[in-house]
């Protein structure tokens, strides 16, 4: 599809929708994960996960074709990535707040940058360690090490951070042979086959309380990413970028209005330091793409 000025705006509403759904799913799930046991949403997501990537794989070339890969292994070692990502970032929202987990996930394009090097053997200019440098010092100042406010449980959204950077990285690195429908489909596969694995011996029966939410979860994950594959008709993933930290502001506005949290300063301050960060990263790396 032609990129034009019309195309590119309903494609940034797109993906500011889907942002949007994936903060209300995250507010869902923080009111499940209080009382039900992680592995156990992960089973729920990943088979509504499953479900989509089969029928969007069948009506996109065919499951055939789409289980191929030039890279197997490493489509392997990034689902798995994946999932453990899920994992720790919805293990992370039964400690922290909305505003705080998703400020520190947000770190996770400056760890992506900051492992370029080693993972993938790309150069890294001083430009983007820069503000590898100033993303790692806001992530500081919402930690606070060595205060009283400093949370250890706070290392679990670190954690599904630096899972995600790495994720990413691999993500770039299969995308050389393998094409967008079979990335989806084994991720959607191996998550299933290790959420299943892992969530049927601590299956608990939800409540009637829970059983709605837990649907809810299901058609957002889905309407998530359909709404992003959408905006990628319309808009270049590059332009795209910088809208994604929407989540992070629709997150933070979810935790007030439904929890009652407000972020303090420090948290404020130090996500403000990471997106812009990101922000100049991005700038420096578009600036460099003929």
């Amino acid at each position: 599809m032609q990129v034009t000025s019309e195309n590119s705006r309903r494609g940034i509403l797109l993906c500011l929708l889907a942002m949007l759904v994936f903060a209300g799913q995250d507010a869902i799930v923080k009111m499940l994960i209080q009382e039900m046991a992680v592995t156990q949403l992960l089973l729920v997501r990943y088979w509504a996960f499953a479900v989509f990537a089969l029928i969007y794989a069948h009506y996109n070339g065919g499951l055939m074709k789409a289980v191929r890969s030039a890279h197997p292994r490493l489509q392997l070692l990034r689902s798995l990535l994946a999932i453990g990502e899920v994992a720790l970032f919805n293990l992370s929202l039964r400690y922290l707040g909305l505003a705080e987990a998703h400020a520190l996930l947000a770190v996770f394009p400056l760890l992506a940058i900051a492992l370029a090097g080693p993972i993938l053997g790309e150069h890294v200019g001083w430009q983007r360690r820069l503000a590898v440098g100033l993303g790692f010092a806001g992530t500081l100042i919402i930690l606070r090490p060595g205060d009283a406010v400093f949370r250890p449980e706070a290392l679990i959204a670190l954690s599904a951070a630096l899972a995600f950077a790495v994720y990413n990285l691999l993500t770039r690195r299969v995308s050389r042979g393998d094409g967008f429908t079979t990335s989806m489909l084994y991720m959607a596969l191996v998550g299933c086959v290790v959420a299943t694995a892992f969530g049927l011996p601590a299956w608990r029966a939800p409540t009637l309380q829970e059983w709605p939410l837990l649907g809810v979860i299901a058609a957002t994950g889905i309407t998530a990413h359909l709404l992003l594959i959408k905006a990628l008709e319309y808009t270049p993933a590059s332009l795209l970028q910088p809208f994604n930290y929407s989540l992070l502001v629709f997150a933070t506005l979810f935790g007030v209005v439904v929890f009652g949290e407000f972020p303090d300063f420090g948290t404020l301050l130090g996500a403000s330091v990471v997106i812009l960060s990101g922000l100049y990263a991005m700038s420096i790396a578009r600036s460099r793409t003929p």
